[in-house]
C-alpha cells in the first residue's frame, strides 16, 4: 500500500488527534476531580474549625445519651502514635461519651493501655467498670481495648450452645422453620461463658482506606460506620460533627453504613 496515500494519512492524522483529544479529557477531567477534591477538603478544615471554636450553635448541644457504646477503629501504623491515641480519648471525654471500644488488628493499644489510661483523667477499664460506673452522670470514660483475637474462643463455646440448643428443640420430622437465632439468643449464650459484650452503636475509623481494619464482625449488628480519615490529621469539629449526625437521626436498626 502506498504510504503516500491521502486517505490513509488522513485517516492517520485524524487517529492521533483522537488520541490527543482523549488524554486532554482525561487530564481536564483529572484536574477537575483534584480542585473538587482539594476544595472540599478546605471546606471541611474550615467548618471543622469553626465547630472547635462554637460559631455553629446546632454543634453546640448532643444527646450524647443516644451515643452508648462507641467504637474507633485505628490503621496498625496510627495505633502507634499513642500521644494520638490519647488526644482522640481526651476530646472523647470532653464531648461526654461514657464507654470507648479501642481497636487495632495486632492489639498494640492493649500494650499500651497502662499508659493510656494514666495519660487520659478519669479513665478506666470497662471491664472494671459496673453500670453506675458508666452512668450518663459520671464525667469519666470507661476503655475496653480490642484487638481481631479477642473473643474467638468465647464465641465456638457460644456457637457449640446454640447448636445443643437448636438440635435439642428440633423435630425433624415437624420442621416448620421455625427455629432460628436472634441477637438476644446470641448474647445470652455469650453471657453464660463468661462473655459480656459491648456492640457499638457508631464506629469511628481512622485509617487510609473506607473499611472496619478487621472488626469482629460478629460485633457489628447495627452499627453505623464513619471514615474520618488519617489520625495524624484528625480535627475536635470533625469528630463532633460525626458524633452529632448520629445522635441527630432517627435510627434504622438492622443496616449498617459506610461514608
Amino acid at each position: 500500500m502506498d504510504s503516500n496515500d491521502p486517505m490513509l494519512l488522513l485517516s492517520s492524522r485524524i487517529g492521533q488527534i483522537g488520541d490527543l483529544g482523549l488524554d486532554l479529557l482525561w487530564r481536564f477531567l483529572h484536574i477537575i476531580v483534584t480542585l473538587c477534591h482539594i476544595v472540599s477538603g478546605i471546606f471541611e478544615a474550615i467548618q471543622s474549625y469553626a465547630i472547635s471554636l462554637g460559631l455553629i450553635q446546632k454543634y453546640s448541644s448532643i444527646d450524647i445519651e443516644k451515643l452508648r457504646c462507641l467504637a474507633v477503629v485505628l490503621d496498625i501504623e496510627v495505633a502507634r502514635d499513642v500521644a494520638k491515641v490519647v488526644e482522640l480519648l481526651q476530646w472523647l471525654k470532653t464531648i461526654g461519651v461514657k464507654q470507648v471500644g479501642l481497636f487495632d488488628s495486632q492489639g498494640l493499644l492493649k500494650k499500651s493501655k497502662d499508659m493510656i489510661l494514666e495519660m487520659v483523667p478519669g479513665s478506666m477499664l470497662l471491664q472494671e467498670t459496673g453500670e453506675k460506673d458508666i452512668s450518663p452522670d459520671r464525667k469519666g470514660i470507661a476503655i475496653e481495648f480490642i484487638s481481631s483475637s479477642d473473643n474467638k474462643e468465647a464465641v465456638v463455646k457460644a456457637a457449640n450452645i446454640l447448636l445443643q440448643r437448636h438440635l435439642k428443640a428440633s423435630h425433624p420430622e415437624k420442621d416448620e422453620g421455625d427455629n432460628v437465632f436472634t441477637e438476644s439468643h446470641l448474647n445470652e449464650a455469650l453471657r453464660v461463658v463468661g462473655e459480656n459484650v459491648h456492640v457499638p452503636d457508631l464506629m469511628l475509623v481512622y485509617g487510609p482506606v473506607r473499611s472496619h481494619l478487621g472488626f469482629p464482625a460478629w460485633r457489628l449488628r447495627y452499627t453505623e460506620i464513619v471514615h474520618m480519615g488519617s489520625l495524624k490529621y484528625m480535627r475536635y469539629g470533625s469528630l463532633l460533627k460525626a458524633i452529632h449526625k448520629f445522635t441527630g437521626v432517627r435510627q434504622n436498626y438492622g443496616k449498617s453504613f459506610l461514608f
